[in-house]
């Protein structure tokens, strides 16, 4: 089968403007499923896109109009895990892949290529083999994140700073364990490793302020994409975002419930807000 241009991994997205370094990402909500994976999959376009953060690439659009880049998968995380290492590699997964290291997401079968989509449901009949498996890591991910450096890069070179605010969205369920009220937002900064706490603080203010109910790094702290990009010391900053679907969504049959438009003009404005958050001036005052 032929490799796609890097148009089928990612849509990129500039302001008119882009003055302060700020990048939203969405690497979860591609769903723009290739025919021969449909093909070779055991399971229905539904049960498939379960596993997406589905419409977050549209609640992030307006930072584009604040000032702000915006990168959006358009690979589902089916075909390939953006927000995974590329040697995440699961040996239950793929055919000649030597076991390594217990790593709980690989264990679970969510490497970089997933064995399972939500509620642990296979996505192929037996392994795939790892010619393929490299050949979509090379088709996909890695446009993703050549793209995505070269704007870090770019933004610390044309700014003095990047700042990476990474957004997803998490099912209702994976909050049923917290003994407190559940938050409708996830904030993930690696326990402070990946972004200075002015910035931290400055994203959960603005949620706060919108009427959000925000925790912070617990369920979700952050994964490949924070771990790697996350460089404060050097000006490169990453806050994850988790976002509770059901807030704006029908989790089972994935498409917008009747309160997306009000949530997403809810969280646009935020997004506009933390869009300015690379300005030197705003950066100054949240720091005080």
């Amino acid at each position: 089968m032929p490799d796609p241009s890097p148009h089928a991994t990612f849509d990129l997205t500039r302001p008119e403007d882009w003055r302060g370094g700020v990048i939203f990402a969405s690497p979860h909500s591609g769903r723009d499923y290739p025919g021969w994976f449909l093909a070779e999959s055991r399971l229905d376009p539904v049960q498939l896109r379960s596993s997406e953060d589905a419409f977050v690439d549209r609640l992030i659009a307006p930072a584009v109009a604040a000032g702000a880049v915006t990168l959006a998968a358009r690979i589902p995380r089916a075909v390939v895990d953006l927000n995974r290492s590329a040697e995440d590699l699961d040996p239950a997964a793929i055919s000649g892949i030597a076991p390594r290291r217990p790593d709980p997401r690989i264990l679970s079968g969510l490497g970089v290529i997933p064995r399972v989509v939500s509620h642990g449901c296979p996505i192929r009949h037996g392994k795939l083999p790892e010619p393929e498996a490299r050949r979509r890591i090379d088709a996909y991910w890695r446009p993703y994140h050549a793209a995505l450096a070269a704007l870090m890069d770019e933004a610390v070179a044309r700014c003095g700073r990047a700042i990476l605010i990474d957004v997803h969205s998490m099912p209702r369920e994976a909050l049923s364990h917290l003994n407190a009220p559940p938050p409708d937002i996830v904030l993930g900064d690696r326990n402070g490793v990946s972004a200075d706490p002015w910035l931290t603080a400055a994203v959960a203010g603005a949620l706060d302020e919108a009427g959000f109910a925000v925790r912070r790094n617990s369920p979700f702290a952050g994964a490949h994409i924070a771990a790697a990009y996350g460089r404060p010391a050097r000006g490169r900053h990453v806050v994850q975002i988790e976002i509770d679907r059901s807030l704006y969504m029908d989790e089972a049959a994935i498409r917008p419930h009747d309160r997306f438009d009000a949530f997403a003009a809810r969280f646009g404005a935020v997004v506009a807000r933390m869009a300015r958050l690379g300005d030197p001036g705003q950066a100054r005052i949240a720091a005080e």
